[in-house]
């Protein structure tokens, strides 16, 4: 079955029926219609690799995250989806799980479909990628370290906005020795959130010595509250560089009788799906995962159908901000309120609370 069967069964030429199934806009509606009822009838599938030679297009897009089973990378997914069906694109999803063996073979196998276009929304290993793909003029969509050239764009997050936000909140709760548990020093991103967690406090006169490294899951979270704790002059709340590792600080301070926000506020930075669900439900920083996706897919569609010889250099904005839940509490008066993890850990013990009483 080929386009010459559909161009004798719809009554058109083989030239209208090549128009009508790449959704040429000048074809004539009623002609399309035609075309595209014997198309259904018949079960037809164009050879889109062959198309994508005639046209010069695939009208392929694809999409680079960090770790698809991170809860802050579906939506993104999702929603680039459904954008490229309504655009009539497809889509090719890779996560490169910070491998750069991986990454390499899916940037290989992009170029092989001859992609029109690549959105980068990962955190790491950006820097591999521009070598591969820049070099083969296939337009690009960064988040954050984007080089300045014409064909690549980029999305600057506002991390500030968000973040001096949390402080703010914190500190109007009455917190002076709020904490900050960072991301893994080597991403662009972590350093930029650490970075405006020490401008904001430094603007409310607070002292931003309370830092410490995680790694951007519940582990690390975990870990990082432990070692918090185990500080003589503890925290009374805590800021965290994304939801997993407040999530994690939340499950710790659970083992350990520390009621969240009692005992310590927590918060987050992302807003994924499951912050709304946490006990208590998760004060976080939302960076919006699905405007991130709609600015990246829109980006796209600019880059593609900019002229070749245009020298304009895209920039587009994301704004953080935050979003009030119930893990932040006044601080408590006269400081801490936890007993002492070791403490804890010799005994074994988990404190039950009283009846009526916050857990």
């Amino acid at each position: 079955m080929d386009i010459r069967e559909i161009a004798r069964r719809a009554k058109v030429s083989t030239a209208t029926v090549s128009r009508a199934i790449n959704r040429v806009p000048t074809v004539d509606p009623q002609l399309a219609k035609r075309v595209w009822k014997v198309v259904d009838e018949l079960g037809y599938y164009p050879n889109t690799q062959a198309r994508a030679l005639v046209l010069g297009r695939s009208r392929i897009f694809g999409l680079i995250v960090s770790e698809i089973t991170n809860p802050f990378f579906p939506e993104i997914v999702q929603t680039f989806e459904n954008l490229a069906v309504e655009n009539n694109y497809e889509i090719l999803v890779t996560s490169t799980v910070h491998d750069p063996k991986r990454m390499e073979s899916s940037v290989r196998r992009m170029i092989e479909r001859r992609v029109d276009g690549v959105a980068i929304l990962t955190f790491g290993m950006e820097e591999t990628l521009i070598e591969h793909l820049r070099f083969r003029k296939v337009p690009l969509v960064f988040i954050d370290v984007g080089p300045d050239v014409p064909g690549i764009a980029n999305i600057r997050i506002n991390y500030q906005n968000g973040i001096r936000q949390a402080v703010q909140h914190l500190a109007a709760l009455r917190h002076t020795r709020i904490a900050f548990i960072a991301g893994p020093l080597h991403l662009k991103s972590a350093l930029a959130r650490r970075e405006a967690f020490k401008v904001s406090m430094t603007e409310i006169g607070l002292s931003p010595e309370l830092i410490v490294v995680g790694d951007h899951r519940m582990e690390g979270g975990m870990s990082a509250l432990i070692e918090l704790e185990s500080l003589s002059n503890r925290p009374t709340a805590v800021l965290c560089s994304n939801d997993m590792t407040a999530i994690g600080v939340m499950r710790e301070a659970y083992d350990h009788n520390i009621r969240i926000p009692d005992d310590l506020s927590v918060v987050g930075f992302d807003d994924i799906r499951m912050a709304e669900f946490t006990i208590p439900p998760l004060t976080t920083v939302q960076m919006s995962q699905h405007e991130l996706a709609k600015i990246a897919f829109r980006a796209l569609l600019n880059e593609v159908e900019c002229e070749p010889s245009s020298q304009q250099h895209h920039k587009y904005e994301l704004i953080t901000s935050l979003v009030l839940r119930r893990s932040t509490a006044l601080a408590p008066a006269g400081g801490h309120a936890t007993t002492h993890l070791k403490a804890n850990r010799a005994t074994g013990s988990r404190k039950i609370p009283a009846a009526g009483s916050r857990s």
